[in-house]
């Protein structure tokens, strides 16, 4: 019998001039938690903050990723204060949508509120977009709710551009796509 291999639980560090994004640790998991009970962090991904277990539930799923898919969500910390920013990166979340993502890496990201508007998504997101060109060999794509224009800002900063608009949970959303750039 052959034992299935699992990918490393190594994540890669990628730094900007701004921001260091590496993995999830347990010490992450108070700032993570607070960023996804601020109701104007998440008003336009949930119905509702986030409960501690529901956000220990993610943080654990952004480290299974990596385990079993050898890519995943970076943390995203401030260099020059050390504080904890965000969270962005890939995932494959096996979302039950029509039309279906398949295995087009989904890209995500989402700043604590104190972080809006400093550019600082655009910023991570060009970082993990570039590392997803050297290692996927397919497009990436993401979801935005029709109403978040500050993400369709960055998605279009980063080359996401709309591939049209359905509906996942009830709810409407955009489909944006990009193209793996190989010029790098």
């Amino acid at each position: 019998m052959q034992i299935p291999t699992i990918a490393s639980l190594a994540v890669p560090i990628l730094e900007t001039e701004r921001l260091l994004l590496r993995g999830h640790c347990v010490a992450d998991f108070p700032q993570s938690a607070s960023m996804w009970a601020d109701p104007k962090v998440i008003q336009h991904i949930l119905e509702r903050p986030l409960t501690e277990e529901e956000c220990w539930s993610r943080l654990l799923r952004y480290v299974g990723h990596w385990a079993l898919l050898g890519f995943g969500y970076w943390v995203i910390v401030e260099k020059k204060s050390g504080d904890f920013v965000g969270e962005a990166g890939f995932a494959d979340y096996k979302r039950e949508m029509e039309p279906s993502l398949g295995n087009v890496p989904e890209v995500g990201w989402v700043l604590s509120s104190y972080a809006h508007g400093k550019g600082f998504a655009t910023e991570a997101v060009r970082a993990i977009t570039a590392w997803g060109d050297a290692v996927f060999q397919t497009k990436t794509a993401c979801i935005i709710a029709p109403g978040n224009m500050a993400s369709f800002r960055v998605a279009e900063k980063c080359g996401y551009r709309e591939v049209l608009r359905t509906t996942y949970h009830s709810h409407p959303i955009v489909i944006l796509s990009r193209e793996r750039e190989t010029s790098r």
